[in-house]
């Protein structure tokens, strides 16, 4: 753990500006230099909804498999992945990016749903601080995600996934930031953000760029415990958690929001049944490859579906994507407007909280909060979309 650290800056890639889809070289940055030109984001009808998915991502967890659901969703013609911006929060950033290539390429998309590099590091949230909250008595889960191990430096840092790294697929030029600015300005209205990180690269945007506030037709949060108790800590859900103070700016805009929180996602467990059907198909994929080596066994790699009957696991940022396409899978929701509490080495730092009328104080959005899910319906849209064959064949760009 990296107790070494002192002030905290926000780290991204700065290169000159290019935008759209990864491949071949053909956009961007890889794991090593490397630039080409290249097409934003791609396919779908006029009916497709154009999402950004900012997220801490990671190969096969939930993130990545947000990931392959959303692009098989797109080859249906049902969303438009404008691309995928990628957060420190889970592991740290250049880990993120690396798994986030080879996700798209897996897939054989990373010619057409670009990859950018975001923010390494909360706006203002240190490992001394998350000492000082554990000290204070938060608790919780024990998981600190990125803080849990060493930031990697160099190429030779970073964990490769079970079929290696992403050998064509490159990062783009441009950074997140920046990407998810330009995104939003030339589609006014259009952008729903998917986000299921950290939100500190949205923060970012918004501080730098405050004219596209309007512009954004909505953001679906994976993100904050509001009548129940955190994970990471006993007060705090780990993605609000982990920046804290770009949580409590971007829930304050005054954006259409929806927030899937702990209160749902800790009800939608992948179960061992659910688990086989994904993991031992009777025409295996890349996809079902991977998610077999890196779900069978458990995050501690022993105790997992493989030799647990019983074992049972969150896919926590997934439920966002089905409320998206179809917002009936949420079968209880409220409206409440939320607020999160920005308190460095404070035991409640994080906190969320879900008001019924607006408070003295700051002003609050109202959004819609998300209680329960028709699990059943959703774990069929679940398996489907995992199951199906790869590569995908997406359709033509329309824009």
């Amino acid at each position: 753990m990296r107790k070494w650290i002192g002030a905290m800056f926000i780290a991204v890639i700065t290169v000159l500006a290019g935008c759209g889809g990864g491949g071949n070289g053909g956009g961007g940055i890889g794991l090593g230099p490397g630039w080409g030109g290249g097409g934003g984001g791609s396919g779908g009808g006029s009916s497709a909804q154009k999402i950004i998915i900012d997220s801490d991502y990671n190969t096969m967890s939930d993130d990545g498999q947000l990931g392959v659901m959303a692009a098989q969703l797109q080859a249906d013609g049902k969303v438009q992945v404008m691309g995928i911006s990628v957060v420190s929060g889970n592991q740290w950033l250049k880990q993120g990016v690396a798994d986030a290539l080879m996700s798209v390429e897996r897939l054989g998309v990373g010619d057409r749903i670009g990859v950018y590099s975001g923010a390494n590091y909360a706006l203002n949230h240190t490992y001394a601080d998350v000492e000082a909250e554990m000290a204070a008595g938060a608790g919780g889960d024990g998981y600190l995600g990125a803080w849990g191990g060493p930031e990697p430096k160099t190429d030779a840092d970073l964990k490769p996934s079970p079929d290696g790294f992403a050998k064509r697929t490159v990062v783009q030029r441009k950074t997140a930031v920046d990407f998810i600015v330009d995104t939003v300005k030339a589609n006014p209205g259009e952008i729903t953000i998917l986000a299921i990180g950290p939100l500190t690269n949205i923060a970012l945007a918004v501080k730098q760029n405050p004219e596209i506030v309007p512009l954004i037709k909505k953001i679906i949060y994976m993100g904050g415990a509001v009548d129940v108790p955190g994970n990471t800590t006993k007060a705090a859900e780990f993605n609000w958690w982990f920046d804290p103070d770009a949580a409590q700016f971007v829930v304050r805009l005054p954006i259409p929001q929806v927030v899937v929180p702990l209160d749902v996602t800790d009800t939608v467990f992948l179960t061992k049944p659910i688990y086989d059907r994904i993991a031992h198909p009777a025409k295996p994929t890349a996809v079902t490859d991977v998610f077999q080596k890196l779900n069978g066994y458990g995050f501690d790699g022993k105790n997992g579906f493989e030799n647990n009957p019983n074992y049972t696991q969150n896919i926590w940022d997934t439920l966002t994507l089905a409320y998206l396409i179809d917002p009936s899978y949420a079968t209880q929701t409220v409206e409440r407007y939320v607020d999160v509490i920005a308190k460095p080495g404070a035991a409640d730092n994080g906190r969320s909280i879900g008001y019924s009328s607006q408070p003295a104080g700051a002003t609050l959005q109202k959004m819609t909060v998300v209680k329960k899910f028709d699990n059943a319906r959703f774990f069929e849209l679940y398996v489907d979309l995992l199951t199906r064959p790869v590569p995908i064949t997406l359709p033509a760009t329309t824009n």
